[in-house]
């Protein structure tokens, strides 16, 4: 039983100065899959030692998806490790033997915790769901299906189901990145717009983008060199400053 703090700072170097180092890193097979089911931000920190015993010493786990999809809530998008676990679970959607329901159930809970998410995670998430798409032809029903959002009464897509398999996701579409083109930010506005079109087959690189701050957004916003923009005035008349308006008669603004 470690504190918490203690935790944290062992799985974050557990995969790269403990793992490689072993003679048998099977051994922490227990301690990964147990830190996995605490939740929260130890799960999350627990998903890079996995990754390695899933890909490069055979461990099997039979319900990883489910937990991964499990972690999926709205603090994902402003914890510490928010980079951290989006290059992992990219990592771990990218095989094209994956189920379509699999992926489609990824994409629509990501894209419902969207709705609430700061707008420099939005700008990560927009690509990452695209590149979705593109590794998935089977998921692009979510978005050009017959008569769109509008064609259905209510979205059968079932957020609180744990089981991705029953959450109805390819019954849905993403109407939520259809509402995040009239975000009040315009760089999310413009990312999201860009599902209006034909996805190219290049996928986007979202290296960049997966630790992108609020400060960085900031910054880059007043750094931008805006435009003149031409503006006509006209001296106010009266109370309501139209020139032949009764009111300019009677009264005037002194």
């Amino acid at each position: 039983q470690l504190p918490t703090g203690l935790y944290k700072k062992v799985l974050v170097i557990l995969h790269d100065s403990v793992l490689p180092y072993m003679n048998e890193p099977t051994l922490m097979m227990d301690f990964l899959t147990v830190a996995y089911g605490v939740g929260g931000a130890i799960s999350l920190l627990a998903l890079n030692g996995l990754f390695i015993l899933i890909h490069q010493h055979n461990l099997e786990y039979p319900d990883f998806y489910k937990k991964l999809y499990s972690l999926l809530d709205p603090s994902i998008y402003h914890v510490k490790y928010r980079a951290r676990f989006f290059h992992l679970t990219d990592l771990f959607l990218s095989s094209s033997h994956l189920p379509a329901y699999l992926v489609a159930a990824f994409a629509k809970r990501l894209a419902r915790l969207a709705l609430t998410a700061p707008p420099e995670a939005l700008l990560m998430l927009i690509p990452f769901l695209c590149n979705l798409l593109r590794r998935h032809p089977a998921c692009m029903v979510l978005l050009h299906r017959p008569g769109g959002p509008a064609a259905m009464s209510e979205d059968p897509y079932i957020m609180e189901e744990e089981e991705p398999s029953e959450s109805r996701a390819l019954e849905s579409s993403l109407w939520e990145i259809q509402s995040l083109q009239n975000h009040y930010h315009p760089e999310v506005a413009k990312a999201a717009a860009v599902l209006n079109q034909s996805l190219s087959e290049m996928e986007d690189d979202i290296s960049g983008l997966l630790e992108l701050s609020a400060y960085e957004l900031f910054d880059k916003e007043v750094k931008k060199k805006a435009a003149d923009v031409p503006l006509e005035f006209e001296q106010i008349r009266g109370l309501f400053g139209k020139k032949n308006d009764i009111f300019a008669e009677h009264f005037s603004l002194d």
